[in-house]
């Protein structure tokens, strides 16, 4: 029996930590390297080390953070301090956009409120030709940004999306995609330990969760070809609203995905192709 596993993952219960003997696994691989079921024990450096990183997951920071990268899809992103986590829900965002831009031949592509860039990198590796632009405002998930899309292809701009959309072309985008802020405000005051560290401006979407998707169905419409789409993940209880707001900007085919947990996720509304 690994004892020094068993010990971690008793500490990582204690500390109420979620899923905490997957959290212990993958500490461990970390450490040392090697699969803890299949391992007699750390040496003393490796125990050490394994220690430390287990302080820093019982004060719940964020196993992300701590491994200092994490998997979306098929590839891997670095991430840390300062950008929000790539979580499995928004896969299905990504997969809903791939599915729309089928038989599209170089589709131009934004994602808003990049962040580690995963809804664009997914989109330009499993869509052949796709000219992907990644938008990020935070200096701070800026860094994780660069990182992950150099050498990929995908461009990069910093800037806010709440004026970006008065620099790009009328009708030039076959499809916009974005994870933005989306917490309510008392969501944001009920944070769980792990997400009140990651940074309040890629959480925080207003009183009612809706500030972004206010601004994207309405002021990102023009930037749109007809017959283009706006991919917008969206919380899980947040799919009425947001397909309200994008009937009322003129929006049409609206309709909303489940995520694999059967929560709705993510949004889809298309402009009017234009009449004869």
């Amino acid at each position: 029996m690994n004892a020094a596993f068993q010990k971690l993952c008793a500490m990582l219960t204690a500390a109420g930590v979620p899923d905490a003997r997957f959290d212990a696994a993958e500490l461990y691989r970390f450490a040392t390297g090697r699969d803890p079921r299949l391992d007699d024990g750390p040496s003393a450096a490796e125990a050490a080390r394994l220690s430390a990183l287990a302080e820093r997951r019982a004060a719940r920071e964020p196993l992300q953070y701590i491994l200092g990268e994490w998997d979306f899809m098929d590839f891997t992103l670095k991430v840390g301090p300062g950008v929000l986590c790539p979580r499995a829900d928004s896969e299905i965002v990504c997969e809903s956009a791939l599915a729309l831009l089928q038989g599209r031949e170089r589709p131009v592509v934004y994602d808003l409120c990049a962040g580690t860039g995963c809804l664009g990198l997914g989109i330009a590796r499993h869509s052949p030709g796709a000219l992907v632009t990644c938008v990020e405002k935070s200096p701070e998930a800026w860094h994780y940004l660069t990182a992950n899309t150099a050498q990929t292809g995908v461009r990069t701009v910093q800037a806010d999306v709440f004026t970006y959309y008065k620099t790009l072309p009328a009708e030039g985008a076959d499809l916009i995609i974005s994870n933005p802020p989306y917490l309510t405000g008392a969501e944001m005051r009920a944070l769980m330990p792990e997400t009140a560290q990651e940074p309040a401006m890629a959480l925080d979407g207003g009183a009612d969760g809706l500030d972004f998707y206010r601004l994207l169905t309405e002021k990102y419409r023009d930037a749109v070809r007809p017959g283009g789409w706006l991919v917008l993940e969206i919380g899980y209880a947040q799919g009425p609203a947001v397909l309200a707001l994008g009937a009322a900007c003129g929006w049409v085919n609206t309709s909303c995905r489940k995520d694999y947990g059967g929560n709705d996720r993510a949004v889809l509304l298309q402009k009017p192709e234009k009449s004869c």
